[in-house]
């Protein structure tokens, strides 16, 4: 089973991961998480912004359904054409879908190469919490 993991973090941590992958991959340094497929969004909004309801929608119908153009992965969600295009290119550059040339007529096939989406979600309720603080009493 290939899964798509989705976290949510902070930008300072995603820029360290960023230099420290490619530090890596610069060494030729293989790490077990070298294999997985791994998505980070810098805050909340963004993954909001990016994962709406309606693209997680036309995602799993794809790979569900496993549609032969994007016209028709369009009517499998009834939506119109050029918003799921618009939708389908976004994901495309996010990674969650391939966007493959060939399909019948010469169409544009898209294809969700993950069985399994999986998210983390990292939301501090308070800023710059120390860990060794105690928490305000509401005496």
């Amino acid at each position: 089973m290939t899964t798509l993991h989705i976290t949510v973090g902070d930008r300072a941590q995603l820029r360290e991961d960023s230099l420290q992958f490619i530090q890596n991959a610069e060494a030729d340094e293989g790490t077990v998480e070298d294999d997985r497929a791994i998505l980070q969004f810098g805050s909340y909004d963004d993954l909001v912004d990016s994962l709406t309801p309606l693209r997680l929608e036309l995602i799993q119908a794809i790979a569900t359904e496993q549609p032969s153009s994007m016209r028709e992965a369009a009517r499998l969600v009834d939506r119109d054409v050029s918003d799921v295009h618009a939708d389908l290119k976004h994901l495309e550059v996010l990674g969650i879908l391939e966007l493959k040339e060939g399909g019948p007529g010469g169409a544009i096939q898209p294809a969700v190469p993950f069985d399994k989406i999986e998210m983390h979600i990292d939301y501090p309720l308070l800023d710059d919490v120390d860990a060794d603080s105690a928490p305000a009493s509401a005496d």
